[in-house]
């Protein structure tokens, strides 16, 4: 498992980019295509062995499957201040900083070895389950610059830290889970499977908001990239009736991982800053599934219920409050957490099979936001929140050993994620903060948000051994 892990970890250490909350709505191109709709509908073995381990009893071959897909990501900043914000006086400004991240691949590699005959089948899997990345340039019309002019695009929450925003932001997590899965046939028609799971998590912050900023040089520092691991489990049961009916269910348990330890250093100067743990799970996961096939069609719709209000990392809000010293009850500018809401996720897919060497594929996907408006400030490292997916696959079956499959997808995060810009200092505008009447810090009538679309070609082959 050891090993196995390190391989993983070489090749799957790239930012990969979640649809639904901070999760990947699907594994491999096929399940993509289905828009991961794959609890009670294996078509692949990605798709079960991510979804629905008991699923994969189906299979009756040794199968390899490999898919690597080229992200596209297009996040928009966006926020304005009112006039008076910046002192008396001062302008009113806003303005939106786009993305400018590279493209990202996104790989999942699968293998699972059933015998005809057999009530047990047995399966190893590698994917990208988690990610999110964000790279938002300091903006340069701001109010140090001697060419300031506030009548132009001009976004304050990327003014220079020592102007009270946060400068260049920029963030890159990636979550990679390792699943050995066991599923038993106990009758024809019906099969229990189990997945214990090893997980590589890796996080990087510049500038890192779960550490105090230091109020002499006004800014927070930037981290180091940490890592923790994290182990779990999957367990799921699959009917498959003989009338074409599959009803399909999996519980993945909580990821629990060890705390991110965050070397800091101060950006200005280089100076060392306090070191900083996080703890940060991947939450439980609950799938139902309905599939129907006929000699032409093959019908699945999913749905999953994430449990983030219960999840470390996610479910603490606000800021970190000091407990001793002269600010002895005042918050400390450290985040506490993000305090996202469960999410529902909706995942529907289609297989046409009139084409005998062609299968073509539709799939759509719909997620709730975990995001309260109030709390948006707190999520700007963590943008990749999409409201509806689509995606347009097929198959190309070369002979009884190589099929070809691809994907397309386009994302929508739909209407903007939009709150008030929040700030811990104690006398900001010249008032008090109340940590009564104003907890989190809200400066009236200011406003922060981001939108985004995404877009990804994904390729793959999956290889079926025959004798």
């Amino acid at each position: 498992m050891k090993n196995l892990l390190k391989l993983a970890v070489v090749l799957f250490t790239t930012a990969t980019f979640a649809q639904t909350g901070h999760i990947m709505q699907a594994a491999g191109a096929v399940n993509m295509s289905m828009g991961g709709a794959s609890t009670a509908q294996p078509l692949d073995i990605s798709g079960a062995l991510q979804w629905n381990p008991a699923a994969i009893s189906v299979f009756d071959n040794k199968i390899l499957d490999f898919s690597i897909g080229a992200f596209f990501s297009a996040p928009i900043l966006s926020s304005s201040l009112p006039a008076g914000a910046m002192g008396p006086g001062s302008p009113a400004v806003s303005g939106i900083t786009e993305d400018d991240r590279p493209i990202s691949p996104m790989p999942a590699l699968a293998f699972v070895y059933g015998r005809e005959g057999s009530k047990h089948t047995f399966g190893v899997s590698a994917f990208g389950i988690s990610g999110f990345g964000v790279t938002f340039p300091e903006e340069t019309n701001n109010p140090m610059s001697p060419t300031f002019n506030p009548t132009l695009n001009s976004n304050p929450i990327n003014y220079p830290q020592q102007a009270r925003g946060f400068g260049h932001i920029e963030s890159d997590y990636m979550l990679l889970q390792v699943g050995l899965a066991w599923a038993y046939e106990i009758t024809d028609n019906l099969s229990i499977g189990v997945q214990p799971t090893v997980n590589y998590a890796a996080l990087e912050l510049a500038p890192n908001p779960i550490a105090a900023p230091d109020q002499t040089l006004q800014e927070y520092p930037v981290s180091d990239k940490a890592s923790a691991i994290g182990y779990g489990a999957q367990f799921g049961i699959f009917y498959n009736s003989p009338n074409g009916i599959k009803i399909g269910a999996s519980y993945k348990t909580p990821q629990k991982f060890s705390d991110l330890k965050f070397k800091n250093t101060y950006s200005s100067n280089g100076s060392v800053a306090p070191d900083v743990a996080f703890n940060m799970d991947y939450p439980a996961i609950l799938s139902f599934g309905l599939g129907y096939s006929t000699e032409m069609i093959d019908f699945a719709i999913d749905l999953r219920q994430v449990d983030y209000e219960n999840t470390a990392g996610f479910e603490a809000k606000g800021w970190k409050i000091a407990e001793s010293g002269p600010f002895a009850g005042f918050p400390t500018g450290a985040v506490n957490g993000f305090g996202w809401k469960n999410i529902q996720i909706l995942s529907v897919g289609l297989q046409y099979k009139g084409i005998e060497t062609l299968p073509l594929r539709v799939g759509y996907t719909y997620s709730s936001n975990p995001i309260d408006s109030e709390l948006a400030f707190f999520s700007i490292p963590a943008t990749a929140i999409i409201k509806s997916a689509f995606e347009f696959g097929f198959s190309h079956k070369f002979n009884a050993n190589y099929t070809l499959n691809g994907v397309y997808h386009h994302g929508e995060s739909g209407k903007k994620t939009e709150g008030p810009i929040l700030n811990p200092t104690p006398d900001f505008m010249g008032g008090p903060w109340n940590a009564t009447t104003n907890p989190l810090g809200v400066m009236p009538g200011t406003k922060v948000g981001y939108e985004m679309k995404t877009d990804m070609i994904m390729l793959g082959v999956t290889y079926t051994f025959t004798k």
